[in-house]
């Protein structure tokens, strides 16, 4: 098997969105919503909120206890498609300042994708 370099937004979306995922699935659950409406809120099948629950997927990401509260926070804004957006785009850039992509990208003394120069 060819061991690739991925890049920062594939990370992004092949482990970080669906821990994110898996962390509001499991938030909104303490709330008292059903593992259907859940799926509905979060735009994934029933199939999937039950993998989360399990461990079953997504789960080579874990997130800081400060990460966790913010997603909690989300969790109670989240109401529909615009407030779900609004909100994984503000759990998104909590990942990158967090640099949660290095769990997964894991190159000693690697900083290339926080290196790079804003144009001006």
């Amino acid at each position: 098997m060819v061991k690739k370099l991925l890049q920062p937004q594939e990370i992004e979306v092949f482990y970080v969105l669906p821990a994110l995922r898996r962390e509001l699935a499991v938030s909104l659950k303490t709330t008292g919503k059903s593992q259907k409406d859940i799926a509905k809120l979060l735009g994934v099948t029933e199939a999937a909120v039950s993998q989360y629950f399990s461990s079953k997927r997504a789960s080579r990401i874990q997130f800081s206890d400060g990460l966790k509260r913010a997603v909690n926070e989300s969790a109670a804004k989240i109401t529909d498609d615009i407030t779900l957006m609004n909100e994984m785009q503000r759990l998104l850039q909590l990942t990158r300042t967090e640099r949660v992509a290095c769990q997964v990208h894991c190159m000693k003394g690697c900083n290339a994708c926080y290196e790079r120069s804003l144009p001006g």
